[in-house]
């Protein structure tokens, strides 16, 4: 499902216009992104939680070279999925 079936979808499960469904989907994930750059988690109960994860720095073998390359820290998004959603999934 791409973002125009979502808006598609969010508009007739919730009874609203194009347009509305488009405007609460941005405004869903722009509070989301907010507070994930904030490193807070957000946490939907029933459906899961997003949160942010440091990874640190590694050695890794570039497989071209087979030569050892150090991987930088960085952050990463991680989601987990809560049980309600994972039972509707099995």
């Amino acid at each position: 499902m791409n973002k125009a079936e979502l808006i598609n979808a969010i508009a007739e499960k919730a009874n609203l216009t194009k347009a509305d469904a488009k405007n609460a989907l941005d405004a869903t994930i722009a509070a989301i992104t907010d507070a994930m750059t904030k490193n807070d988690k957000v946490a939907l109960i029933g459906f899961g939680t997003f949160s942010v994860v440091e990874k640190g720095e590694r050695t890794g073998i570039n497989p071209a070279t087979k030569a050892k390359i150090t991987i930088p820290a960085k952050k990463v998004v991680k989601f987990k999925a809560g049980a309600e959603l994972a039972e509707k999934v099995k």
